[in-house]
């Protein structure tokens, strides 16, 4: 019988623990693009230099861009702001050899805008959180 004890990481520890998972990952398919994470952040700004939106990405391993998160002041929602960093952060993505972009959304948020973008439904977690739904999308590029 093994010994061990399990207790809380620090932020290196945690580090430690995702550098192990991917070097394990790519000792089983190795990574097809040149870095292996590429991040993809931009935000737009208002004349008074606040931010009003921006999109967070990373492109990891296989040529797959993960897009964390989109975010729009609401006030500034319904005028194409998001389609134009979403749209911005593709065809960075694109250029780089993306070949596949996925992220998820709940339901209360844009699974509707994300739709008219292309993307499509792989997946649903129910009840999270309680009473709604959350939802894994996908857009093949090339």
């Amino acid at each position: 019988m093994n010994n061990y004890i399990i207790e809380e990481s620090n932020e290196n520890e945690a580090e430690l623990v995702v550098e192990n998972l991917v070097n394990y990952n790519l000792s089983k398919v190795p990574q097809t693009q040149q870095q292996a994470f590429v991040c993809i952040n931009r935000i737009i700004k208002n004349n008074d230099s606040e931010i009003i939106a921006g999109i967070n990405s990373k492109m990891y391993c296989w040529n797959c861009l993960y897009i964390d998160s989109l975010w729009v002041e609401e006030t500034f929602r319904k005028e194409g702001i998001g389609t134009k960093l979403l749209n911005e952060v593709e065809q960075i993505a694109i250029g780089q050899g993306c070949k596949l972009i996925h992220l998820d959304t709940f339901d209360f948020q844009a699974k509707d805008f994300y739709i008219k973008q292309g993307y499509e439904v792989f997946g649903v977690l129910n009840e999270c959180p309680h009473n709604h739904k959350r939802y894994y999308m996908k857009k093949n590029i090339k």
